[in-house]
């Protein structure tokens, strides 16, 4: 059944799109303000997080999108929620469809309502990746905490033989309640949709029907990802109760330093260290990328600091981002000691060079 919040809310608005926008266009509104919001980077802005997430979870699913639109067409009078009651010169139900309003309110008019669905809760889960990994792009898992039903008691919260059927409710769940005209249905109150009365609760879960795991799910990360970055995996979340969806999976990427590498954008950033003689004369190294090494030609008198380019090495291109390169900044090493004869001979070039030793 649709929460009051869907009539007071405008949650088109509060993602800051319209209410034709694509899917597209709401997750890329939803990502930047969940940036610019989130409570790490940004304290004191929880509540605004809070809301700008809220709006998501409704217009980032496609189902409880088309049925919030519809809700709000049909405004709250439909609803119960307030205004003019039906038929008072608010909403009228002489010849109305009334499929639509026994889609959203579970058959209240003339038949049962349904259970209220609701969404799973969002998990975070942690992913450490290595340099070359977060650069290129990994397919992986991560470790996800869950909740699964009891294995003891299968669910139930009670030990074996250590429950009745409830007496309030049969052992159904529900409780009807006949109004005329309108039959209406809802959680029992004594045993809360569980059918049951515990006599003995199960020593495995407490009384929860619930027991702490873990499992594995797929990630794939995309090539360039950085450290700090958030990956939303929707529907891989906790699972919805009364077959509402599942939440989401939040992936939080952590990045370890690579001694060798740093990054620049797209492109991976690395250092030669070069002789002074070699750099005086011109030479080739080996250079190191994030695949095989390859050769790099460095012309005579290349000056400290000299950043050259090796094309295609740094973060693979993906959707509109071009392929980023390798920068290879050159460090000259100067000798620490020279022995006389040296000396003389560096003398001798600075007198060729026109300097005063």
């Amino acid at each position: 059944m649709a929460e009051r919040e869907w009539f007071d809310t405008d949650y088109y608005k509060v993602l800051g799109v319209s209410s034709s926008a694509t899917e597209k266009e709401i997750t890329r509104a939803y990502r930047k303000l969940a940036k610019q919001l989130h409570p790490d980077t940004n304290p004191g802005s929880e509540e605004k997080f809070k809301e700008v997430s809220g709006a998501y979870d409704v217009l980032g699913d496609e189902a409880k999108r088309k049925e919030y639109d519809e809700v709000r067409r049909l405004g709250p009078a439909a609803s119960g929620f307030g205004g003019p009651p039906p038929g008072a010169g608010g909403f009228n139900f002489q010849g109305g469809d009334f499929g639509d309003l026994n889609d959203l309110f579970g058959g209240m008019f003339g038949g049962q309502r349904r259970t209220r669905v609701q969404r799973g809760a969002d998990i975070e889960a942690a992913l450490h990746l290595s340099f070359r990994d977060a650069v290129m792009g990994v397919e992986t898992k991560v470790s996800v905490p869950s909740n699964e039903k009891c294995r003891t008691c299968h669910g139930r919260g009670a030990a074996r033989g250590g429950y009745v059927n409830c007496d309030t409710c049969g052992g159904r769940g529900n409780v009807n309640d006949d109004q005329g005209p309108f039959a209406t249905s809802s959680l029992c109150p004594t045993c809360h949709g569980r059918g049951i009365k515990i006599l003995q609760v199960c020593t495995s879960c407490q009384g929860s029907g619930r027991e702490p795991s873990s499992r594995r799910v797929s990630v794939r990360i995309p090539a360039g990802v950085v450290a700090g970055q958030r990956i939303r995996l929707k529907g891989k979340g906790s699972p919805g109760a009364n077959g509402g969806p599942s939440g989401d999976l939040l992936v939080d990427v952590h990045v370890t330093a690579d001694p060798r590498f740093e990054r620049k954008g797209r492109h991976v950033t690395t250092v030669v260290t070069v002789p002074v003689t070699r750099a005086l004369l011109g030479t080739e190294v080996s250079v190191p990328t994030l695949d095989e090494p390859v050769t790099l030609k460095i012309p005579a008198g290349t000056q400290p600091g000299t950043t050259m380019r090796v094309r295609g090495r740094g973060v693979p291109a993906s959707g509109t981002h071009a392929q980023g390169d390798l920068l290879v900044t050159v460090s000259i090493t100067l000798p620490k000691k020279l022995s006389k004869d040296q000396r003389l001979m560096v003398e001798k070039l600075a007198s060729s060079f026109g300097e005063d030793a």
